[in-house]
Formats: structure tokens, C-alpha cells, sequence
């Protein structure tokens, strides 16, 4: 059996040194094009896999991106497949079942998350990268997000989802990015969107098409970056309007559809709004379901609007209002933030905001 090619016989064969193969290989455009031709030629040539030890050789890096995620109900009450047993041979080659509205349905912390991931997934490959995901279920000592942050080269994490004095002891090792919530005056790359303003936006929209005397607001969990904005952009709107608060309906719940479900019962049971506010689209539309339950027209009876732009709120019908988030280029935005504080370990800590797009939709449109 032959010996494998090694990044030293590349470099060796392209006339280059070990620290322009790795560059060709994790950022062609950086290279020259008669240099990189060369460098991939010599690639081909020895039939040269690289591993991530060899590319990172010629800098010290492991060409790894981190990416943690917080705890969230990822529930394994089913059980689990065996694989290897004889349950999976014998079983049959499907099954039909009759499922409840909430049943199979996503997690809604997964709906946001998962589009920042596809993001952060399509810019380290573009970049050069592996992505290695991390998720903090069942972490409260938070050794997930040091496991990791010891096997990459730079970590992204959702504002609030490792406590501060961890990211700052982490921090002194690696570059990290905060994804969400604002900028709070530290030393981290940040990758925000304008909460507040867009919600104080959708708010003003709201009370031009709604009595004011019927509003409620949805809000998300207390300890919630993007939620606690979300609440502030509503509260400007409507004290800009001359409203009080204490004439304003306030629920919470936990972003699910199943808590706006309940919202929705309890705010039928108090007095239909004449709108509802959401802090996300999964409470409203949880909400929608117990209006249309009880036979309340949206938006004849009341008009409902949500955040984030989850697909299902372009499908539900009404189809939802809402203020659309750049999910897939927050992960995108995050990732080239690490790319730069790789390559410039100095410089002064950026912040990109990332711009929201309010869609007025049937849902909180005053009927023809």
C-alpha cells in the first residue's frame, strides 16, 4: 500500500510552504490564483486528503468552528431505536397515526435556531471551516460549552445562554461571538437585530387598525434577551399613543404554540382583546387556534400579530403579520465575524445589526 500524501509532500511538490497550503485549502480567494493553481494541482496530483491536524499545522488551529446552543425540550420519553436489534428488522415498513395538533410538532426554539444554523453551516464551508454544534441540554454547569470551546478555533453563542463569568474565562482562549440581545459594552463580536424598533413599529401599525382600548400584549420568558427588547418597542408605541399601561391586557409564556394556546383561552375567558401583540410567532399562532376554537374570527374579531417569520406564519391562514428575521444570515454574519477576529486579533470589537422587515399580512389587516 502506498504512503499517504502529507501537507509537507504538498507544499513540497507546489514549491510553497506548509502555512500556503492551509490557506489555499480553508480561503482559496486569499491566494494567488497562479499559486493556488499550483497548490491544488500538487492536491490532485498526490491524491492528498487533508485532516484538520494538517491544515492546522502551519497556524495552530484545528480549522473549527464552535456553535453552542442553549437547553432546550428536545424530550426522549419515545423510545429509542435499536439499530442493531431485531426490533428494527421485524418492524414494519411504516405506520399510520392519528395525531393531536401538537403532536410531532417542532420545537419553536429549534424553528429560530435551525435557520441560524443552515446559516452558519453554508459561510464556515464557503469560509474554509468545520461547524461542530453543541447543545447545552441538561447543562446547568455549563461543561458542554467548554467541551467544545476546547476543540475550536472560535465560538458562537446566543446571548445569555452561558453565564458571564464562563464566556469571559472562555473568551481569554478563543474568539467568541455573541448571537442576539444587545451589545452590553464588552469585548465580544456581537450579531444583533433592531428589536425594540421594529416591534415599536409593528405596534404602531397595530394600533392604527385596532381600538386601543382592547390591547394585549404576549410576551416571551422573563430571562429572554430578544423577548425583554420586544416588550420595550411595544411599551414605547404605546405610551407614544397616549395608552396606559395598566389599560394594556400582559400575558407571558414560554414561545410555544401550546402557550399561546393557553393565552388565547385565558384572554377569552377575561374579555376578547381587540388585538393581541406576540412576542413570536408560535404564541400567536397558538393563539389564532383558541380564537378560531371558540369561533372568533381573526381579524374580524380580533386582529393577532406575531414575530420572527417563521415559515408557518406565511401558511396559516390568516396568513400572520409579523416582522421577519434574518435567521440564516445572523449564522452567516456570526461566522464571518469569527473568520475576521481569527485573522485580525486586535481589532476593536464589532457589532453588526442585521435589519428586521416588517409583513403586513390578512391577520391584523381591518376587514374590507
Amino acid at each position: 500500500m502506498s504512503k499517504k500524501a502529507t501537507v509537507y509532500d504538498v507544499a513540497e511538490r507546489a514549491g510553497v510552504s506548509i502555512a500556503t497550503v492551509s490557506r489555499v485549502l480553508r480561503q482559496p480567494d486569499a491566494v494567488r490564483p497562479a499559486t493556488r493553481e499550483r497548490v491544488l494541482d500538487a492536491v490532485t496530483e498526490l491524491r492528498y486528503v487533508p485532516s484538520g491536524s494538517a491544515r492546522g499545522l502551519a497556524e495552530r488551529r484545528t480549522g473549527v468552528l464552535g456553535l453552542y446552543f442553549p437547553g432546550f425540550d428536545a424530550s426522549d420519553d419515545a423510545p429509542m431505536l435499536d439499530v442493531l436489534g431485531d426490533a428494527a428488522s421485524s418492524s414494519p415498513p411504516f405506520t399510520v397515526d392519528r395525531e393531536t395538533a401538537d403532536a410531532g410538532a417542532p420545537q419553536p426554539t429549534m424553528l429560530f435556531l435551525d435557520e441560524v444554523l443552515r446559516g452558519a453551516e453554508l459561510e464556515a464551508w464557503k469560509q474554509g471551516f468545520v461547524l461542530m454544534i453543541g447543545v447545552g441540554r441538561d447543562d446547568p454547569t455549563r461543561e458542554t460549552v467548554r467541551d467544545i470551546a476546547g476543540r475550536v478555533d472560535g465560538l458562537m453563542v446566543l446571548a445569555q445562554s452561558v453565564p458571564d463569568d464562563v464566556l469571559a474565562r472562555l473568551a481569554q482562549r478563543i474568539p467568541v461571538v455573541v448571537l442576539s440581545g444587545p451589545a452590553r459594552g464588552d469585548d465580544y463580536d456581537h450579531v444583533t437585530v433592531s428589536n425594540a424598533e421594529a416591534m415599536a413599529e409593528l405596534t404602531r401599525l397595530v394600533l392604527a387598525e385596532a381600538d386601543p382600548g382592547g390591547l394585549a400584549f404576549l410576551g416571551g420568558p422573563e430571562d429572554s434577551p430578544d423577548g425583554a427588547q420586544r416588550w420595550d418597542g411595544f411599551v414605547d408605541a404605546v405610551v407614544e399613543a397616549g395608552i396606559a399601561l395598566d389599560e394594556v391586557t400582559v400575558l407571558r409564556g414560554d414561545f410555544t404554540r401550546a402557550a399561546g394556546r393557553r393565552a388565547g383561552e385565558e384572554l377569552i375567558a377575561r374579555g376578547v382583546p381587540t388585538a393581541l401583540v406576540a412576542a413570536n410567532d408560535q404564541m400567536a399562532l397558538g393563539a389564532i387556534d383558541a380564537f378560531r376554537s371558540a369561533g372568533l374570527r381573526v381579524p374580524a374579531d380580533v386582529r393577532v400579530t406575531g414575530f420572527d417569520g417563521i415559515e408557518a406564519a406565511a401558511l396559516s391562514r390568516p396568513a400572520l403579520t409579523t416582522v421577519r428575521q434574518p435567521m440564516i444570515d445572523l449564522g452567516r454574519a456570526a461566522v464571518q465575524l469569527l473568520a475576521r477576529r481569527l485573522e485580525q486579533p486586535d481589532a476593536d470589537p464589532m457589532t453588526v445589526r442585521l435589519p428586521l422587515q416588517i409583513l403586513v399580512r390578512e391577520s391584523s389587516q381591518r376587514p374590507e
